[in-house]
């Protein structure tokens, strides 16, 4: 499946009520919720496509992924800008014929995810995006995927404005 501009209301109004679950004063909380949000581009799109859509569609969801979380807007244009670069990456060395993605919270971290790559993650001096993403995540790096390629993963860490300040 790939995504598309347009997302189904029916899984943008689950995803609304499992954040409004979240934000509610509920004495118990479900353990298994999940916070995160997938995405796959197919093999049509180019880079600049890929990254645009993948783009778009985290912009469009994030808002909900991150309710609650402390500095919200700052941590959601690190994450936009860490997966625009990271899609960038794999999209021009792509390995598979879909290019995945995921972006998880577990409230301490965003952790972004998107492959596969048909090489090892290139230094900074040959991808001067990945300056911005070293600069932005606490950690980077990459494991095998399922296809014979590399999946690279990046963790943007969650800080109130009092851990920002220091």
């Amino acid at each position: 499946m790939t995504i598309s501009d347009a997302m189904s209301p029916l899984w943008v109004s689950s995803l609304q009520t499992a954040a409004a679950r979240q934000t509610t004063a509920a004495p118990r909380r479900l353990p298994d919720l999940e916070n995160s949000i997938e995405f796959r581009l197919g093999p049509e799109r180019t880079p600049v496509q890929s990254m645009r859509r993948a783009r778009g569609f985290a912009a469009k969801v994030l808002p909900t992924l991150l309710a609650g979380a402390p500095n919200a807007n700052v941590v959601e244009e690190t994450t936009l800008a860490v997966l625009t670069e990271l899609v960038d990456v794999t999209a021009r060395h792509r390995a598979s014929i879909d290019l995945s993605g995921r972006i998880s919270y577990d409230g301490d971290h965003v952790l972004i995810t998107a492959g596969e790559m048909d090489q090892p993650l290139p230094d900074s001096e040959e991808e001067p995006g990945l300056f911005l993403v070293c600069r932005l995540t606490d950690e980077i790096g990459q494991y095998r995927g399922d296809e014979a390629g590399y999946v690279t993963w990046a963790s943007v860490p969650v800080r109130s404005k009092a851990q920002s300040s220091k």
